[in-house]
């Protein structure tokens, strides 16, 4: 077979893409086509290629009557070589066209052709059914999984948001100013990604969670807009939707409320949908505070799809004879439930697993009942009068052939999560998530503080920077927990779609915050004495957002996973597969960084004391 280019010659240089090839009212046209062989078929006289490139697909036609030595070479073809072929583009004869190809009208009937590039035995078929490939491998494989045209698909679909975003901030007057990438560890939120000074031995770097405090200080700065795409990073553990590296949208502005928040979301995401998968969305999004939302769907972040709620069942059993839910509501407790409508369906055994999947999730027992043929049914319904079980039937807003799952607990978050997480597993295994809709929210009133009690001390829900409401800020000496935050999250069918606040501009309520939180004043001037310098420096009201970009692209694209809407992604052990990294380095570059490191086995957890410290 004829050997690999040296060099690629211009007269082989595409003169089309492959999946732009068609013809100009039936006349046979001259064509030059560069890509990949992604399919061949040997039919003992004719032999048919699919060549690929970016654009799609065309089908290639070798004949033995019309160029027998070319079509000799192309029997020696194989999947993934890179070619460069010359020939005639011309109708596919009648009864032969693909409807399933962008070109399927259209064929090229080779003249010659030269191989660009071999390939070697591939380690799984490209195409459709790559999907039911071990995904360790396809990471491992990476630039394969990429030629897929769902890949290649999202990857674009993520470029057109890129632009999109920049086109619509840059149109509204923001500015695009990159922040380091290099800067201060911070003690909250999760841990930092450190990066050793060579310059300055026993110092570190740490690579940016979020942006936070610079386009604060850029807003202090009479920068008024900012934005910016930018990469952040997170050393925490991994799931479907996080990855330890990930992109945002990062907005701020000056002397604004939330509602202008609010308003330039809805429309920057309207317009979004519309130019990305053509779907118009309703403004002006639902709003719900923190506590209704946990209420009601046991989440921060409810899935406004599924056609059932938690209701509250205190009024039933208070009165009720049956002691251990009357003895829980008396002492300020809860008691609550989830309708699963035609869960009446459901066996003994089914409810007993449901039963096992609430313990699983922190329940301490669960309850069910069930209304069959207008008679409800259930374990409890003996401690129920007349009287209770219609008012059970009234709250739970349950009818013939449902089912209700009821609950108690003594703590208000408690019972709330449990359900919620049931509810939505119901709600997927029984089809009731109602498919092709797309339900915004924004959830407002966050708590800014939440007990961390295993430091025994209040920690920031959001971030420290986040400013209170100002009617609860007396609360702040006597009362952290019940102080609201000006914070607010844009959701999505059950995603976080970002979060945002509006900061704190008053030196003053900054310096309360960190006492709040713990921090002596030394330690608050040393970690942020910088921005409490800037925020004395005359500084405006402002706020931001800063949305997930790898989960919007996730959400259109109807990915299930954010490592299909991201190049190169990591595991969730934090590895790429592809690179090998992260990898162990020489000593030599650890001396010139001051840097020792201790060994690590599985059944040796690490020691922070053992460590050999860092040189000052």
């Amino acid at each position: 077979m004829e050997s690999a280019q040296r060099y690629f010659e211009k007269e082989w240089q595409r003169t089309v893409y492959c999946g732009n090839v068609s013809g100009k009212n039936g006349e046979e046209t001259l064509a030059v086509v560069n890509g990949w062989v992604r399919r061949r078929r040997d039919l003992g006289g004719l032999i048919f290629i699919e060549l690929w490139d970016h654009t799609g697909a065309v089908q290639i036609v070798f004949n033995p009557e019309l160029t027998p030595d070319v079509h000799e070479r192309a029997k020696e073809l194989r999947s993934e070589c890179v070619v460069a072929v010359k020939g005639i583009i011309r109708v596919r004869p009648e009864g032969t066209a693909n409807p399933s190809m962008k070109t399927g009208e259209w064929e090229i009937v080779a003249c010659d052709f030269v191989r660009l590039a071999p390939a070697a035995p591939l380690p799984f078929e490209i195409g459709d059914t790559t999907d039911k490939v071990d995904e360790n491998l396809r990471l491992h494989y990476r630039y394969l999984d990429l030629r897929r045209e769902k890949m290649q698909r999202n990857l674009r679909l993520r470029h057109t948001i890129a632009m999109y975003t920049r086109n619509f901030l840059s149109d509204n007057g923001f500015l695009e100013i990159e922040t380091p990438m290099l800067t201060l560890s911070t003690p909250e939120g999760a841990r930092d990604y450190l990066v050793p000074s060579r310059v300055n031995p026993g110092s570190f770097y740490a690579l940016p969670q979020s942006p936070q405090i610079f386009k604060q200080i850029l807003m202090i700065s009479g920068f008024d807009r900012y934005f910016q795409i930018v990469k952040c990073f997170r050393d925490e553990d991994l799931r479907a939707d996080r990855q330890p590296e990930f992109t945002q949208i990062d907005i701020e502005m000056s002397y604004l409320v939330e509602e202008d928040i609010f308003a330039l979301i809805e429309r920057y995401l309207q317009g979004l949908f519309k130019e990305t998968i053509g779907v118009d969305i309703k403004t002006p999004f639902r709003r719900m505070s923190y506590w209704e939302a946990m209420d009601r769907f046991g989440s921060d972040k409810p899935d406004l799809r599924i056609p059932f709620e938690i209701v509250d069942l205190g009024r039933v059993f208070e009165e009720s004879s049956f002691e251990p839910f009357r003895e829980v509501v008396e002492r300020g407790g809860y008691v609550r439930g989830i309708p699963l409508p035609g869960g009446a369906a459901l066996s003994r055994k089914n409810l007993t697993d449901i039963e096992e999947r609430a313990k699983k999730l922190g329940a301490r027992g669960l309850s069910p009942f069930q209304i069959k043929d207008g008679e409800l049914k259930g374990p409890l319904v003996k401690y129920l009068g007349e009287a209770g079980q219609s008012l059970l039937r009234k709250s739970a807003s349950i009818e013939d052939g449902d089912a209700l799952f009821v609950i108690a607990a003594a703590d208000r978050r408690e019972i709330s999560e449990i359900l919620g997480a049931l509810r939505l597993e119901l709600a997927r295994e029984h089809g009731l998530v109602a498919k092709g809709a797309w339900e915004f929210l924004w959830v407002v009133d966050f708590p800014l503080f939440e007990r961390n009690e295993e430091e025994g001390r209040w920690s920031a829900v959001h971030h420290p920077f986040t400013s209170p409401c100002s009617e609860d800020i007396p609360l702040m000496d006597s009362a952290p927990g019940e102080v609201r935050s000006r914070a607010y999250d844009c959701v999505l069918n059950g995603n976080e779609l970002g979060g945002g606040s509006i900061r704190i501009h008053d030196p003053l309520i900054q310096e309360k915050i960190f006492s709040c939180l713990s921090f002596t004043k030394e330690a608050a001037r040393e970690r942020f004495g910088f921005l409490l310098d800037a925020l004395s420096s005359g500084t405006p009201p402002h706020g931001g957002i800063a949305l997930g970009m790898d989960r919007l692209a996730m959400l259109l694209t109807g990915a299930t996973s954010i490592r299909d809407v991201m190049a190169f992604p990591k595991t969730q052990k934090a590895q790429c597969l592809m690179s090998g990294a992260p990898s162990a380095v020489p000593v030599e570059q650890l001396e010139e960084l001051c840097i020792r490191t201790v060994p690590v086995t599985p059944s040796e957890p690490r020691n922070p004391k053992e460590e050999t410290p860092s040189p000052k």
